[in-house]
């Protein structure tokens, strides 16, 4: 039943078993002292009535000294005795009345020496008088002839008779207080007895279930910090590893912002080469108009016009050549971020913005692939029209007499061209815009991936901190176990 209890209720119930035996102690020691004490004062006034009875005995016999000396010389200075005795023996009978009050036979007595007291008292001063009015010899005679001795015999034998009563009670009530006394020693001995037998027992009890509670939890405590230590030195093991690949992802998304920025540089030299074209095409359209007015410059001017148009197939040549660029880097992107995303969710709930970036880079890369087959596509066409251009300008420097025949024709090409020149310069404008929101997305992602590095210290350094803790615990379990069993032992010896 013990081992189901509480440390607390335990330690209470080692508290209230002392606690009960000294409030019995107390108790029976009250009980016996208390009536201790009421023996005590009976003897008291047992001491107090024979007192009394002694001072009545002393108050007689200096009523008979004052007696004697008045008729030896019948002077009244002899008097006095007389006067003192007759006048405190009546205060000591009323004491001895009120102090035996409680006793009915001693209360028989005391109204039977109330009477021979009286009659002691009345006789002496009957011989006070005939001393006085009949002169000595009458005086003597009538003390001889007198009861006064028969009445001073009785009265000794009351009082006797009261002082052997009231003996009597003060060897009871001595033995009562001798009775009292060793039943408060036999308590106080018998109690403490106890109380050092059922302390020692409830202490053994107690201090046994609570060193095996003890060890048990130390026992749990130890193998708690074990566990704790192990899983702390492997999420140490996991931070260091988690750091290192947040470092190196850090510094390929570094590479990637440089690269982002190489694009978009790309881009917009792309964007300027458009604007020129776009300003040739138009060129190109004033020179057909002009052609119009003057027929003769038609063939100076178509072979400006070839001149454009080479200049255009090699600026479509270099586009082809940055197209190829873009497309590699969206690819190597696209592969990047795929290979981030895993990462991210390797990381957990710390990788998750970071995963969230990689997911948005792979989409512009996509946008990117895609943006880069359409001009692709549109080059292609750029360079099968400049071929077409090509071919009729030749055909019209070989033919100039069918020039304005065929001017419908090449002014319908330079439209065409012209609109080429501006999808190529829209397409551009795109991948300048989409390689500036990669550049965005790359930096955001560098930010990320380095705020994942910083966190990854932080584990790195919550784990170091963890591990020691968990170290300490286990110092401090053993410690623990070793006092547990070395107090055991100590109560068991």
């Amino acid at each position: 039943m013990l081992s189901s209890w509480t440390i607390g209720q335990k330690l209470a119930l080692g508290f209230a078993l002392p606690l009960i035996i000294l409030g019995l102690l107390g108790f029976f020691s009250y009980r016996s002292t208390q009536q201790f004490m009421d023996t005590s004062a009976s003897v008291a006034h047992t001491h107090e009535a024979l007192t009394d009875l002694a001072e009545i005995l002393s108050d007689l016999q200096d009523v008979e000294t004052g007696q004697r000396g008045y008729v030896l010389t019948g002077k009244e200075e002899f008097l006095g005795p007389y006067h003192s005795g007759r006048g405190d023996v009546f205060k000591h009978v009323e004491q001895v009345k009120q102090l035996m009050s409680d006793n009915p036979r001693q209360q028989e007595r005391i109204a039977r020496l109330s009477e021979e007291i009286d009659a002691k008292v009345d006789n002496t001063d009957a011989s006070i008088v005939v001393r006085r009015d009949k002169g000595f010899e009458a005086a003597v005679q009538n003390i001889a002839d007198g009861p006064g001795k028969a009445q001073m015999d009785a009265v000794r034998k009351t009082i006797a008779e009261m002082v052997d009563e009231e003996n009597k009670l003060l060897e009871q009530r001595g033995a009562d207080a001798k009775e009292a006394a060793d039943r408060q020693t036999g308590v106080l001995l018998g109690g403490t007895l106890a109380a050092i037998l059922v302390v020692s027992a409830a202490a053994l009890l107690i201090i046994g279930g609570l060193g095996k509670q003890i060890g048990g939890l130390v026992q749990r405590m130890q193998s708690a910090a074990a566990e704790l230590e192990a899983a702390a030195t492997q999420q140490t093991r996991g931070a260091k590893e988690q750091s290192q690949t947040t470092t190196e992802v850090s510094t390929t998304s570094r590479q990637l912002v440089s690269t982002a920025r190489q694009i978009a540089g790309s881009a917009q030299r792309v964007t300027q080469l458009g604007g020129e074209t776009t300003q040739a095409a138009r060129t190109g359209e004033r020179t057909v108009a002009a052609a119009t007015e003057a027929i003769l410059g038609v063939q100076n001017e178509v072979q400006r016009i070839v001149d454009h148009m080479i200049h255009l197939g090699r600026k479509s040549h270099e586009i082809g050549g940055i197209l190829d660029i873009i497309n590699e880097l969206s690819e190597q992107t696209n592969i990047l971020a795929i290979n981030a995303t895993i990462e991210a969710v390797g990381a957990g709930d710390t990788g998750r913005r970071f995963g969230v970036v990689a997911s948005e880079i792979r989409k512009l890369a996509d946008r990117v692939g895609s943006a880069t087959k359409d001009i692709r596509r549109l080059i292609e066409e750029i360079r099968g029209a400049a071929n077409t251009t090509v071919m009729a300008t030749e055909d019209g420097a070989k033919a100039v007499e069918n020039g304005t025949r065929r001017f419908g024709e090449l002014t319908e090409s330079f439209k065409r061209i012209a609109d080429y020149v501006a999808s190529t310069a829209e397409a551009s404008r795109e991948i300048e815009l989409s390689t500036q929101q990669q550049t965005s997305a790359m930096e955001q992602m560098s930010t990320a991936i380095e705020e994942v590095a910083a966190t990854a210290r932080e584990t790195a350094a919550s784990s170091g901190q963890t591990l020691q803790t968990a170290s300490e615990i286990v110092v401090m379990s053993r410690e623990l176990s070793r006092l547990v069993r070395k107090d055991t032992q100590e109560l068991a010896a």
